[in-house]
């Protein structure tokens, strides 16, 4: 797979380095020339120029990448470099990074975004996954189909702990993607059972969310006391 980045900073370089050590083939763009380091990502092909320019585009051959990521620290250029991907180059997978949450409304697919990662929403998420059980924690927006990656941890009490995967009555418009359980990362098979304390992730609509949260948070009934 061959994937463009625009923004050589550190957030570039190292999401450079991710995917040339996964076999891919990864070329860095930025405009500073203090930003060329060939030296700390030498694996990689490395461009002098400004991304948002379409002759910097034509040089960088981007209609020959799988995926183009822009990562750079500002969100305007995100987006131009994002719009021009996807309309000029017709790229099949656009990633912005977003800087500023205030602005991730605007990641979406009218600017050509497929997938919007807000590096302060995600470290937030990340804390309340860490303390949450029960509560729906949003990880990540898929801008097609209004989707979102989340994650709940299902609680002791969950009427669902104790359940095949394939017995539940999920939401429509949701997908059991993987679950978590200790170290173990499991693909949910139809007769996998469901046990207290695992983190669930889904892919879900967002207009799904509600319904999601509420039927892992149904408590199970007490049981009868004997006589």
């Amino acid at each position: 797979m061959r994937v463009a980045i625009a923004g050589a900073g550190a957030v570039g370089r190292s999401i450079a380095a991710e995917l040339l050590e996964n076999g891919h083939e990864v070329l860095l763009i930025d405009k500073a020339p203090t930003a060329i380091s060939v030296e700390r990502v030498p694996m990689a092909e490395w461009l002098l120029a400004d991304a948002c320019e379409i002759t910097s585009l034509d040089e960088a051959a981007l209609q020959r990448c799988n995926v183009v990521i822009a990562s750079t620290g500002d969100d305007k250029v995100n987006l131009v470099v994002s719009l021009l991907a996807k309309t000029e180059y017709g790229v099949p997978r656009v990633v912005a990074r977003v800087n500023n949450p205030k602005n991730e409304w605007l990641f979406n697919e009218s600017w050509g975004v497929d997938v919007a990662v807000s590096t302060p929403r995600l470290m937030s998420a990340l804390v309340e996954e860490a303390v949450s059980v029960g509560d729906l924690v949003r990880l990540l927006r898929f801008s097609h189909g209004d989707a979102n990656l989340v994650e709940l941890t299902l609680p002791p009490e969950s009427a669902l702990a104790g359940i095949r995967v394939s017995a539940v009555a999920w939401p429509e418009d949701t997908s059991l993607v993987t679950i978590i359980r200790g170290t173990r990362v499991l693909t949910p098979s139809p007769e996998e059972t469901l046990e207290a304390g695992d983190e669930l992730l889904f892919v879900a609509a967002q207009a799904r969310e509600e319904q999601l949260e509420d039927l892992l948070s149904v408590r199970r009934e007490p049981a009868a006391a004997e006589d």
